[in-house]
């Protein structure tokens, strides 16, 4: 757990710099920052899929991860819940800013496989450069969204922690496929969150979350035969 430790302490690091560049920044530079952000997001999330797609043994299972996921999620609305938890505690675009931080510190190849190598190899070379990368940007998400960017903090603990344990205890139970699958649903949905940023497109992304449960539960059963 050192590598997710250091993960969590970038960006605990990087929100507190960046809310001091928010607390001085003339509106104008918070919104290219946003549109900055945006357009990473997009990019993020297309690589992801691209990369990753060739690989897919299940090419149709992105789409049913996003409907089915999409309607559990939007039946139990998450987007509104977590909306009015925030909301209780800041104001502003911070939900919006929270979401996006989470999917980019959560999805991507180098927070899922981290764990699985610190747990397996004692190797923690991707989550000291993945902890490195969201240092970085959690500079500029704090900086435009407020020191409550730290709060993704908590979930990428909750979320490496997870994948290290499953890795640790249950050393055949993460592999290829499922990254690959796992990995395109995050991209699309890494993908719709800077739609949102750039104000093109508003896409309950927290209620297409549940999507990311579907590869993990399907790929092990078609596995099986």
């Amino acid at each position: 757990m050192i590598g997710t430790i250091f993960n969590v302490a970038m960006i605990l690091i990087g929100s507190i710099i960046g809310r001091f560049l928010h607390k001085g920044m003339k509106p104008e530079f918070q919104k290219i920052l946003t549109q900055g952000l945006g357009l990473a997001a997009m990019v993020i999330g297309i690589n992801a899929v691209v990369q990753h797609m060739s690989g897919s043994k299940y090419p149709v299972l992105f789409i049913v991860s996003l409907a089915v996921g999409g309607l559990f999620g939007q039946w139990i609305d998450l987007q509104k819940r977590f909306d009015n938890l925030v909301g209780k505690f800041s104001g502003g675009d911070l939900a919006e800013g929270l979401a996006t931080a989470i999917l980019l510190y959560c999805i991507g190849s180098l927070s899922i496989l981290g764990p699985i190598e610190a747990a397996l190899k004692h190797d923690y070379t991707f989550l000291f450069t993945n902890g490195m990368l969201d240092g970085i940007t959690s500079i500029v998400l704090a900086s435009t969204f407020g020191l409550g960017i730290a709060l993704a903090a908590i979930a990428v603990f909750v979320w490496q922690g997870s994948i290290y344990a499953i890795a640790f205890f249950l050393q055949g139970a993460i592999n290829t496929s499922m990254i690959n699958e796992l990995t395109i649903v995050g991209g699309i949905l890494i993908l719709a969150s800077g739609l949102g940023l750039l104000e093109i497109k508003k896409i309950s992304v927290l209620n297409l979350l549940p999507s990311l449960l579907i590869p993990i539960i399907v790929v092990p059963l078609l596995q099986l035969f």
